[in-house]
């Protein structure tokens, strides 16, 4: 076997996408604190950075034992395939799985630490987060995968985070799911559309190939929409602040990803790629400027 360096290994659990799990948490904090609900002292800051680094770990770990599914059910080969390093034989299908239980290990520690210092509700919280991180490829084969996802990084990190910092279930907190889910989502969507085909040869079945290419390039320019709709409605019920209202920045960036995914008639699939990453740095600036607004609205 060849050896990899860390740098290598980091290049394995795809951290371009690590904004989809982070900025949940970043943005429930802030939620948190606008709401004056933290503790005082430094304990829910130590609870933060811990779910930071839990779902960062329990995310790699996903995406490696997802990388390691798609190989070994055909999704990924020399023909087709999304990532390169088990196909051309750089890493060996046992490299990828033993790393991909050792990230899950190090996840739950992680999880448990929190739980201890927080409540008992997060042994549940996380418990299902973990399950459906396992369950993640079989969702996405039998076309649920998209609903995996906008439970795991819309839900659960939004109820998750608030709970661990603050000791208390809050619901009102996942006026944020939406917004931020959606985001997340539209990362998988435009993936797994551009990767229609080589899906469909493998003989899987995502959301994007039961509703076709056409209403997936424009299902995926709604999801362009929903966020900066949803916050405002929440600004117009008094469910955030009107600072929240910053987010709606990142609307440039979202109307570029719409025009390109609206090409489909033109470039056909090739209209969604590069979509995913794209919708990445999305989440990552939407919700930096969702948090910031959040941070400024108890000084305003």
């Amino acid at each position: 076997m060849e050896k990899h360096s860390f740098k290598d290994w980091l290049t394995v659990t795809r951290y371009w996408s690590f904004p989809v799990s982070t900025m949940p948490v970043l943005a429930s904090f802030a939620y948190a604190f606008s709401k004056g609900m933290l503790p005082a002292g430094t304990r829910p800051y130590l609870i933060f950075i811990l779910c930071l680094l839990g779902v960062v770990l329990l995310h790699s770990a996903g995406n490696v034992l997802s990388d390691w599914f798609d190989y070994r059910s055909g999704v990924d080969n020399e023909n087709a395939f999304a990532v390169p390093n088990l196909v051309f034989h750089h890493y060996e299908p046992q490299e990828y799985l033993r790393f991909s239980i050792m990230l899950f290990a190090a996840g739950i520690v992680t999880g448990v630490v929190i739980a201890l210092l927080s409540g008992p509700a997060l042994w549940i919280i996380g418990g299902v987060g973990v399950l459906l991180t396992l369950l993640y490829s079989f969702f996405k084969y039998h076309a649920l995968g998209d609903a995996d996802i906008f439970i795991i990084f819309g839900v659960l990190p939004v109820l998750g985070t608030v709970y661990a910092v603050t000791g208390q279930m809050h619901w009102d907190a996942l006026v944020l799911s939406l917004p931020i889910g959606i985001i997340t989502v539209s990362v998988l969507h435009a993936n797994n559309t551009f990767d229609t085909e080589s899906d469909g040869a493998a003989g899987i079945k995502t959301f994007a190939m039961l509703i076709g290419g056409k209403a997936s390039s424009v299902l995926y320019a709604v999801y362009m929409v929903i966020p900066f709709v949803s916050v405002a409605a929440a600004v117009i019920a008094g469910l955030l602040h009107p600072a929240a209202l910053l987010c709606l920045v990142a609307a440039i960036p979202a109307w570029k990803n719409l025009r390109q995914a609206l090409t489909y008639d033109k470039l056909g699939l090739n209209a969604m790629k590069g979509l995913d990453q794209a919708s990445a740095k999305l989440q990552l600036l939407f919700s930096v400027l969702l948090s910031a607004g959040l941070f400024v609205s108890v000084l305003l």
